[in-house]
Formats: structure tokens, sequence, C-alpha cells
């Protein structure tokens, strides 16, 4: 794995692992740790490159995360745990579930995509050509090469086939904000492609749990309730 990440660890109980979005840190979590850490124990996690991860020298990729991932729950001897992602995160938790389904007893996804092909024009096109901008001065200094592939993950990932989710068999719950970056359909056909799913939509944009925690946390505390063998 190369790395060590940082995290924060709070609660006790079945394990609620958080990934946060691309360009983020464990911070986006701040009301979620405090208001899950009463039933569980939540552990969320700075992604390599992230926060105070250090990158390493694995491929900066999110099939990278979620191996790191699968490390990270084998050195914490955690083997099975609910796993909430947010935007890359979510995307992340899907890849990891697609090969490791047999560590996670749910997946929350919050503004996932499948491909950059589902998040909407006015926001991906800016992202595309911000990547291409750093790509052509990356030469320039470490801060633009990093910078780039930051963006190459939006613009080139994930690669998920719609079907593949019929895979994933635990319950999932799909959320997403009303006015979110992520196209309402795009966010539609990743529910009905999972064959145990619920779907929410939230009032708010993209970062519904950081504006909307209220709401947030109680759709999410709903469903692992009413989930069975949580």
């Amino acid at each position: 794995m190369n790395i060590k990440h940082h995290f924060i660890e709070k609660g006790k109980g079945t394990p609620l692992i958080l990934l946060h979005g691309n360009s983020e840190s464990n911070e986006y979590f701040e009301h979620q740790v405090e208001y899950f850490s009463k039933s569980y124990r939540v552990i969320a996690i700075d992604t390599r490159g992230h926060g105070k991860t250090r990158r390493g020298s694995a491929e900066f990729t999110l099939n990278q995360f979620a191996e790191d991932l699968k490390q990270f729950l084998d050195k914490m001897q955690i083997t099975k745990a609910i796993i909430l992602g947010f935007s890359d995160g979510g995307n992340i938790a899907l890849l990891f579930a697609l090969k490791y389904q047999q560590y996670a007893l749910a997946l929350i996804i919050d503004g996932a995509n499948l491909s950059p092909s589902g998040i909407k024009a006015y926001v991906q096109i800016p992202i595309y050509l911000g990547y291409l901008c750093c790509k052509a001065l990356a030469c320039v200094s470490k801060k633009v090469e990093a910078r780039e592939k930051m963006l190459r993950l939006m613009t080139h990932q994930p690669n998920i086939k719609q079907v593949e989710l019929a895979k994933i068999t635990v319950p999932v719950l799909v959320i997403a904000g009303s006015h979110d970056i992520v196209k309402a359909s795009h966010t539609k056909e990743i529910y009905e492609a999972l064959p145990n799913a619920k779907l929410v939509i939230l009032a708010g944009d993209h970062f519904v749990a950081a504006k909307h925690p209220k709401e947030f946390n109680e759709s999410v505390e709903k469903f692992l309730r009413l989930s069975d063998n949580i």
C-alpha cells in the first residue's frame, strides 16, 4: 500500500467507514462523525493524496483507492463494515463493493456517478478545461502536476458499467441532491441497476451531507435501521 492513512475514529459498535470526495478530506464529514458515533464505530479516512494522507508511489486512480480501502480494513482487522461514500468516495465504495463485497454490510452512495458523462455539462466542461491547462503546464511545478492528477480523476474516471451493479446485492442507499451536479437521470440509472437499493433525493445541491446534515443523517439512520442484518 506504501502509505499510512490519516483517519478520525470515534464511537463503538459496527464500523461505519466514511469516504470523502475529490480534493477534500475527512473534515467534510464533521456533522456525520459526531452524529453516528453515538451508535457506530465511525472511521473517516483521508484518501491517498488527500488531506493528511500521502500520495505514495502507487497509481493515483479510483481503483487504487478501492485497493487502499481493502488494505486499510485488513490492517484494522475489520471484516464487515457499512461504507458511506460521497462523490468520488461513493465511486470508490461502488468499485470496492464490486471486488470485495464480502466486507460490506451496506453501502450509502451520495452523489456518485458511473462515468464522467454522468456529471452535468456546465460542471464537467470547466473541469475538463482545467485539466487540459494543468496537463499542459504540469512541468512548471509539482503543485500544478498534482492538480492535473486530481482533475484527471474527474475527467477520466470512474468507468463502471451499469450492468455490473447487479453484482452488488447488499443493501444500498442512493442519495443525491435535488440540484446535484450529477444528472438526475444518471442517479436514477444507478438506483435502478442495484438489486437491493433505496433512493432518496434531498433538497439541496451536491453537498447535502454538509449543508443539510439533519436531513441527510436522518435518511441514512432510517435506511440502516430498516435494513436487515446490520
